[in-house]
C-alpha cells in the first residue's frame, strides 16, 4: 500500500512538471526568466510574510476546532501542525483529500487523542475554509463588476458563473447532508466496514477491528462533526481566523504583481484566488501544476492590459512559490521531527 502511493505521488509529481513545462513555454522561457530576475526582493520578501500570517490565521481555526473538541493542543503547536499538514496535503495526490488522514495522525500523536476526533477536526477546517473563500470571490465579483465591462470575456464570466454555482450549491449540499446526516452515518459504517477488515487483513502486524469496533469509531467522528457545528462563538472565530487567511493569500498574489513592477487591482486576486484553489482537487500533489494554470488562464481572461502570457506566469510563480513551498519545507521538517520520536509539547506555548 506504501509502495502505491508513493507512486501515485511520483506520477503526480511527473504530471506536475510536465504541466510547469508547457506553462513555460507558453510564457516564453526567455522572457518569463528575465521578468522573474527583475522581481524587487523587498516584494519578494513581503510575499513570503504574507504566506506566513496565512498560515498563523489558518493555524488559529484549527486551534478554535480543535479546542471546541476539547483537544488540548497549544497554538504554538497548532501552527506547527497545520504546517504539517500543509506539507502532507502538499506533497499527496488530490490534495486535502488525501492529506487529511495523515493531518488526523498528526494530530492525534502530538495531542494524544483519538484519530476520529482529529480526522473530524481537521474535516471540519477544510469545510470551514471553503465558505469564505466563496463569500469573498463574490463579493471580489461584485467589486471588479463595477471596474470593467465584463460582457466581451467569456472566459471570465464563465468562472464568475461557475463561483456564483458553487455558492449555492455547496451550501445546499451541506445543508441536506446536515439534516440526513444520521442516514448518511448508516451508509458510511456499511460502506466501509467490510472495505476496513478486507484491508486490515492484508497488512502486517495489523489486527483486523471489530465491526462494532469500526462502528463506534466512525460514530464518534459523526458526534465530533456535531459538537464543532453546535458551537455558534467557536464556529464565529474558526470562520474569521479562515477569511482572514483567504486575504493574505490574495494580497500574496497582488504582491506577485507588484514585484515585477505590475499594478493590479486587489479585486481580481479575490476572484481567481479561490476558484483556482478549487484545481487543488486534481490528481496532481498539492495541485501543483493545475492551480497555476487555472490562476494564469483566469488572470490572462481579465482585461488587465499590463498582464501579458509572462508576466502572468511570473507572477503566479512568485505567488504559488510562496504558498506552496514555504509550508512544504516548514511542514516537512514538523514531519520529519515527529516521525524522529521527538514529537510536539501538545500544552507548549
Amino acid at each position: 500500500m506504501v509502495r502505491e502511493n508513493l507512486r501515485a505521488t511520483v506520477f503526480g509529481f511527473g504530471g506536475a512538471v510536465v504541466v510547469f513545462a508547457l506553462l513555460f513555454y507558453f510564457a516564453g522561457i526567455e522572457e518569463l526568466l528575465m521578468t522573474l530576475r527583475s522581481a524587487d526582493v523587498n516584494y519578494l520578501a513581503l510575499v513570503v510574510v504574507a504566506t506566513l500570517a496565512w498560515l498563523a490565521a489558518w493555524s488559529l481555526s484549527l486551534n478554535t476546532v480543535l479546542g471546541v473538541l476539547g483537544i488540548d493542543l497549544s497554538y504554538v503547536s497548532s501552527f506547527l501542525v497545520f504546517a504539517g499538514a500543509t506539507f502532507s496535503n502538499n506533497i499527496t495526490p488530490f490534495g486535502q483529500a488525501g492529506g487529511e488522514p495523515v493531518t488526523a495522525y498528526l494530530i492525534s500523536r502530538v495531542a494524544n487523542a483519538e484519530y476520529e476526533r482529529s480526522l473530524a477536526a481537521i474535516a471540519s477546517v477544510d469545510t470551514l475554509n471553503f465558505v469564505p473563500s466563496i463569500s469573498l470571490a463574490l463579493v471580489g465579483t461584485g467589486y471588479f463588476a463595477t471596474e470593467v465591462a465584463l460582457g466581451t470575456n467569456r472566459n471570465l464570466l464563465a468562472a464568475i458563473g461557475a463561483v456564483v454555482l458553487l455558492a449555492v450549491l455547496v451550501p445546499s449540499l451541506i445543508y441536506v447532508g446536515w439534516q440526513r446526516r444520521y442516514k448518511l452515518e448508516t451508509r458510511v459504517v456499511s460502506a466501509l466496514t467490510p472495505l476496513i477488515r478486507s484491508l486490515a487483513a492484508r497488512l502486517p502486524r495489523v489486527s483486523v477491528p471489530t465491526s462494532e469496533g469500526i462502528e463506534r469509531r466512525t460514530n464518534g467522528f459523526f458526534r465530533a462533526i456535531e459538537r464543532v457545528a453546535a458551537n455558534p462563538s467557536g464556529l464565529a472565530l474558526a470562520l474569521g481566523a479562515s477569511a482572514t487567511g483567504w486575504l493574505c493569500q490574495m494580497l500574496a498574489l497582488w504582491l506577485a504583481f507588484g514585484a515585477i513592477g505590475v499594478d493590479v487591482r486587489l479585486s481580481i486576486a479575490l476572484v481567481v484566488v479561490p476558484i483556482a484553489a478549487i484545481a487543488g482537487v486534481t490528481p496532481l500533489p498539492g495541485g501543483a501544476g493545475g492551480i497555476e494554470t487555472v490562476l494564469v488562464i483566469l488572470l490572462l481572461a481579465a482585461p488587465l492590459s499590463p498582464v501579458t502570457e509572462p508576466v502572468a506566469v511570473a507572477a503566479v510563480v512568485i505567488f504559488r512559490g510562496a504558498v506552496y513551498w514555504v509550508p512544504t519545507i516548514l511542514g516537512g521538517i514538523v514531519v520529519a521531527w515527529i516521525g524522529t520520536g521527538f514529537g510536539i509539547e501538545a500544552g507548549a506555548e
